[in-house]
C-alpha cells in the first residue's frame, strides 16, 4: 500500500471520528488493544466518575472517554498478541485524534509478563510533538528502534506490553496500549514488516526538546538538552530525513 494511500485512509477516519466527542491516539504499528474511542454517558450519571456502572442500561459509561483510564484507556488484556523483535522495534502511532493537541508530550513505556502489574518501565525519554492545529489532525509519528527497558532482557515467547501515554494541552492523560510477544527478528511475522508505509513521520508534527536544568535563575548562560533526550530523538531525525530521500 503506498504512503498516499494510507494518508487518505488515515484522513477518511479521521473526518468519520471528528464528530464523537472524545478521540485519541491510535497505535497504528503493531497495533493495538482495540478500539478504545468509546465515549458515553454523562459526568452527573456518574457522578464524576472517568468510568461508573449504569445500573438501567446494565453496562458501563466512559463520560471522558475511555482512554483516560490508566494502564491502557479502559482495554483489557490482548488474547492475540503482535510478534516483536526480542532486541526491540519499532512504533507508530496517530496523536491527533484529540481537540487540544497541538501541542502534546509523549511517554513509552513498557510492562513486563501476560497481565503486567503496571506500566513503569520507561523505554524512550520523553518528547513533546508540536501538531498543525489546535483540532482533529491526521500525521503519523515512527519510531524506528525502540528499545527494551533499561537492564531489562526478553526472551523469545516472552510476553509484555507497550503503552503509549500522551499528555493533552490541559495535563490529562491517553493511554493506549499494544501487547506483544517477544519473537525472533528473522521470525516471518514480523521479518521485512516495517517500511515506510507503516511507519514514518509526517511532514507538519515537528519534535521538540524535553530536559531539566538548575541552571536557571542563577546566571547560566547556555542550556542544553541531556544526551539521554537527544540520543532519543535520533531515530525520529533519522526516519524523517531517510523518508525524504525515498
Amino acid at each position: 500500500m503506498a504512503v498516499h494511500s494510507i494518508s487518505r485512509w488515515a484522513s477518511s477516519l479521521l473526518l468519520l471520528c471528528i464528530g464523537l466527542a472524545h478521540a485519541h491516539t491510535v497505535i497504528t504499528y503493531p497495533g493495538y488493544r482495540g478500539n478504545n474511542l468509546h465515549t458515553n454517558g454523562t459526568v452527573s450519571e456518574a457522578n464524576g466518575l472517568g468510568v461508573a456502572w449504569d445500573e438501567k442500561n446494565g453496562s458501563y459509561i466512559y463520560p471522558y472517554g475511555m482512554m483516560w483510564m490508566y494502564p491502557c484507556g479502559g482495554m483489557p488484556t490482548s488474547q492475540n498478541r503482535t510478534k516483536w523483535p526480542v532486541n526491540g522495534g519499532a512504533l507508530a502511532l496517530q496523536p491527533g485524534w484529540f481537540p487540544g493537541h497541538q501541542t502534546a508530550l509523549i511517554y513509552v513505556n513498557f510492562g513486563l509478563g501476560e497481565v503486567p502489574e503496571n506500566m513503569s518501565h520507561p523505554v524512550v525519554s520523553p518528547f513533546q510533538i508540536t501538531g498543525p492545529t489546535n483540532d482533529p489532525y491526521p500525521g503519523t509519528i515512527c519510531l524506528p528502534q525502540v528499545p527494551l527497558p533499561a537492564n531489562i532482557s526478553a526472551k523469545i515467547g516472552d510476553k509484555a506490553t507497550i503503552q503509549v501515554v500522551e499528555i493533552a494541552k490541559h495535563g490529562a492523560a491517553l493511554y493506549n496500549c499494544v501487547d506483544i510477544e517477544f519473537a525472533d527478528p528473522q521470525d516471518p511475522d514480523i521479518k521485512d514488516s516495517v517500511t515506510r508505509d507503516n511507519c514514518f513521520n509526517s511532514s507538519d508534527i515537528s519534535f521538540q526538546y524535553m530536559y531539566t536544568t538548575s541552571g536557571v535563575g542563577s546566571g547560566a548562560a547556555i542550556i542544553t538538552p541531556p544526551k539521554q533526550t537527544l540520543l532519543a530523538l535520533v531515530p525520529l531525525v533519522l526516519a524523517t530525513l531517510l523518508g525524504g530521500l525515498m
